[in-house]
């Protein structure tokens, strides 16, 4: 008999009524609810402090509605050749494929790195070598910080657009002065707003460029379209809740960071066999992945934790070239290792309303299911 749900996978902690009620109020005395408002521009603004704080340079930035989205345009404001060849990672959640296709070229599938299990710039580069691309699209998988300065040696080598999606790593991806990098802002981000994203990076010309198209591609001085837009504009109420989330990020990265170093110190006591991502200690994290020793397999190790009611999930499984939908992708490699950790890889449950105790028994729980294959089967 299963146990009721005990321990759930993701909790979103957003700001409360509360505490976005006078930026409402603020909407409600303006009577601007969208296209660019006083909110929106205070947030992005917001936003771009984060970065200025901690990385010297000139950056500029947009909202977006979704991150989903911010992909896309940051792929369309570079005016790839129509079916361009974007590399993307095997690796990844399923928008990083679809972003790619939506804006009209093609992906390419890469292995990644079997330590961080990123696509880094020595294997994007072995695979540009081996045929070109119009571009590359590295994600900051599980919101592990792809390496700027490497990613821009590659520009500077090879000449290829980089946009990275950082999707679920604010907080800690670095941007670079010629590379776009998308970052989200969905509910289950360390930084959610409920839906939402940004992109950034230093070139003032592209970020401005798809501003407009994000407005259906409308010129803000001639108020015409050179090129057709989409509406992916933020909304001053999502604007609202992102003002409000910034006033909490500072105390919230530290409890996230705690939660984490707290994490690996149960697991490496209660489950030492078990292969973790090569990332920064320090990081902000939205998610917890794993990978499970040889002979093990995700999803039956999956089923029994919910047996004992603890929730998991299968990020990124199955991998990008097993969905049908993307059947005809092509492939740069043999894609070994996506291949290898796709069949192993778990998501623990991982939120800031997580006890000690919770910690301890999906330690316990997980040791369990590894250690005794027998109790796995659950009838």
């Amino acid at each position: 008999m299963n146990h009721p749900l005990s321990i759930p996978l993701l909790v979103p902690d957003l700001p409360t009524a509360t505490e976005v009620l006078p930026y409402l109020q603020r909407i409600e005395q303006a009577r601007w609810y969208t296209n660019f408002g006083p909110l929106v521009r205070e947030f992005e603004q917001s936003l771009l402090n984060q970065f200025t704080q901690v990385q010297a340079g000139e950056w500029y930035l947009t909202t977006v509605s979704n991150g989903t989205l911010g992909l896309e345009l940051a792929l369309q404001v570079l005016n790839l050749p129509k079916g361009a060849r974007v590399l993307i990672p095997a690796l990844t959640f399923v928008a990083t494929a679809t972003a790619v296709i939506r804006a009209g070229c093609q992906p390419v599938l890469a292995d990644i790195d079997p330590d961080s299990w990123l696509l880094t710039p020595d294997l994007a580069l072995i695979a540009w070598q081996r045929q070109p691309y119009h571009a590359v699209m590295p994600v900051a998988t599980f919101g592990c910080p792809q390496e700027v300065e490497a990613w821009e040696s590659f520009f500077a080598r090879t000449g290829v657009p980089v946009v990275i999606d950082a999707a679920g790593a604010f907080g800690n991806q670095q941007v670079g002065k010629n590379i776009l990098t998308v970052f989200s802002l969905h509910a289950t981000k360390a930084l959610g707003i409920g839906e939402g994203g940004f992109i950034i990076g230093g070139n003032q010309h592209l970020i401005a460029a798809i501003r407009e198209l994000s407005n259906f591609g409308i010129s803000k001085q001639a108020h015409f379209v050179t090129q057709v837009g989409t509406n992916a504009k933020m909304s001053e109420l999502h604007a609202a809740v992102g003002l409000a989330a910034l006033a909490r990020w500072s105390q919230k990265q530290q409890r996230y960071r705690q939660l984490y170093r707290d994490y690996l110190t149960i697991l490496c006591r209660a489950c030492p066999q078990i292969i973790l991502q090569n990332k920064p200690i320090e990081g902000i994290y939205p998610v917890l992945p794993i990978c499970l020793p040889n002979g093990q397999n995700g999803q039956t190790v999956a089923t029994y934790l919910a047996f004992q009611g603890i929730e998991t999930r299968r990020w990124y499984c199955p991998p990008i070239f097993e969905h049908s939908a993307f059947a005809q992708v092509p492939w740069s490699d043999s894609l070994e290792t996506v291949r290898h950790l796709a069949g192993r890889l778990l998501g623990l449950p991982f939120h800031l309303f997580m006890t000690t105790a919770d910690i301890e028994q999906v330690g316990m729980e997980l040791n369990r299911a590894i250690q005794e294959p027998g109790v796995m089967n659950c009838g």
